[in-house]
């Protein structure tokens, strides 16, 4: 049995980024992935000669300069620009809330002045309605920073459609801060960087792997014991509780369920990401795959997005924040602080949502402090 230095379970982000690095520093690198393929969620699909975002749309962005710098110099990136737009009931808003949305909202509203003081009025309703204390859930919350009228088009339903929960019985600090800019940019991140890779992130991702050993098709928790004995350090990215078997109980997850469809136009809905805030519409929302990368291809390929509580089998994709399951990771990362070999990594490793430039960034900042 071959040892290595470095045995990292799971290809997503964190672990290619761990994996890159080592064998920069010549560590001899195993990387085992129960899926078929490498990436983790950020793998794509060709289809019709365009990249689908399998696990659903990842679109890089980072103030972080050390981060942009390190993943430009793997790949190049595009100039692709998150511009996505909210659909309620056939009315469009763009999105983040700006200048162009209150004016759609509100058609006699045309400055910020006007847009600001229309935010005011309505705040004070929902602000009164408390009667001095502090926000108790995520409705009463959203209603204190832009009123009833963006919360009810724009939030209430659509959050409920990813949650599978009322709005009223949500935690407040899941919408702590709501992007509200009294500008007309429709960009909806004010990171300074931002793009795609181009020819898609397979690229990226081979690239970060090119000179480990892999291994894809392999659980590693069917054989906890063997792979653990291969690596003088094991870097793990599944889920935490997964790893100790659920000793103490099972974290909860939202997860997503897509619907492919290829459609025999070249462009579909105009942009790459269409959120439906509505209730009706049964999906939360549709990407069109093709706008990430300008694509010119006679043919385009949708998804559309099902929000849906996780159960055994499935890719669990978002960690539910609220006390009960904070408390149990909680638990979890004591015994993991314990381990002598074992370093948790990861959207999964650690129960935490990740934006991709963080993810990264806690994979570097892992391998600077081991090297001390």
């Amino acid at each position: 049995m071959t040892h290595y230095d470095y045995l990292i379970v799971g290809s997503g982000l964190y672990g290619a980024t761990f994996a890159y690095k080592a064998k920069l520093a010549s560590k001899k690198v195993l990387v085992i992935d129960k899926r078929s393929h490498l990436g983790g969620n950020i793998y794509c699909e060709e289809l019709e000669g365009i990249n689908v975002h399998k696990y659903g749309a990842h679109i890089f962005h980072t103030n972080n300069k050390k981060v942009w710098d390190f993943v430009n110099s793997i790949v190049e990136f595009n100039r692709y620009t998150n511009c996505p737009v909210a659909n309620y009931k056939g009315e469009l808003y763009n999105l983040p809330f700006n200048m162009n949305t209150f004016n759609r909202m509100w058609p006699e509203v045309h400055t910020p002045a006007q847009a600001q003081a229309k935010i005011d009025e309505q705040k004070v309703e929902a602000v009164a309605a408390l009667g001095g204390r502090e926000p108790q859930n995520l409705e009463e919350q959203a209603l204190c920073l832009v009123g009833k009228d963006i919360f009810y088009k724009l939030i209430k339903e659509y959050t409920e459609k990813q949650w599978g929960r009322d709005c009223s019985e949500l935690p407040s600090f899941i919408i702590k801060r709501l992007p509200v800019r009294f500008t007309y940019d429709n960009n909806y991140f004010n990171d300074l960087y931002q793009g795609i890779p181009i020819g898609g992130y397979n690229v990226l991702t081979e690239r970060l792997f090119e000179k480990a050993d892999v291994q894809t098709g392999v659980d590693f928790l069917e054989d906890k014991e063997k792979y653990l004995a291969m690596g003088e350090t094991v870097i793990y990215t599944g889920a935490i509780d997964a790893f100790y078997d659920y000793a103490l109980g099972k974290l909860e997850y939202r997860t997503v369920r897509f619907e492919t469809e290829v459609l025999d136009t070249d462009n579909y809905q105009g942009v790459a990401v269409v959120n439906y805030t509505d209730r009706e519409t049964p999906y939360t929302r549709v990407i069109e795959h093709k706008h990430f990368e300008f694509g010119t291809q006679k043919k385009t390929v949708i998804s559309r997005e099902y929000s849906t509580d996780w159960k055994e089998g499935m890719e669990p994709y978002y960690p539910v924040n609220d006390v009960r399951n904070q408390e149990l990771y909680q638990k979890y990362a004591a015994l993991a602080e314990k381990e002598e070999k074992v370093i948790f990594g990861g959207r999964l490793g650690e129960y935490k949502y990740y934006d991709m430039d963080k993810v990264i960034e806690a994979a570097l900042n892992q391998w600077e402090k081991m090297q001390r």
